[in-house]
């Protein structure tokens, strides 16, 4: 992912927290999948499944879209990126609360998801300031 990331953008400190939250979700989803892909007795799948594969899939779209926004010369086009950015942090955050209701010890790792998803808002509210 870095390595067609101009070397003054990486060093930004949104861009380090987005690939921070995408490692965090990588690790979450790989250890709630070890819990939630048996089938349940009635040989159905549990749906939370679904929802750990959602994280990760959003969360490796946060660094490009920072990208695209920083790279984008016209403001109209920015602020498509910037709204994207915060429709997928968004949609992190819902997803985060409803991995809690799976039946797996990883969801107590969900908590520090959160946290960094709003060190990430925070880091954001800054961000666009600067664009």
């Amino acid at each position: 992912m870095m390595s067609n990331t101009p070397s003054n953008l990486s060093e930004l400190p949104i861009y380090k927290k987005a690939i921070e939250i995408f490692a965090l979700s990588q690790n979450i989803s790989t250890y709630l999948n070890h819990d939630l892909s048996a089938l349940k007795n009635d040989g159905s799948e549990d749906s939370h499944i679904y929802f750990s594969g959602d994280i990760v899939q959003q969360s490796v779209s946060l660094a490009p879209e920072i990208v695209n926004a920083e790279l984008e010369r016209y403001t109209e086009r920015k602020h498509k990126h910037i709204a994207s950015l915060r429709r997928l942090t968004n949609k992190l955050y819902k997803n985060s609360y409803r991995l809690e209701h799976s039946n797996s010890n990883g969801k107590d790792f969900l908590p520090i998801l959160r946290s960094e998803l709003k060190k990430f808002k925070q880091l954001q509210r800054s961000w666009m300031l600067t664009l």
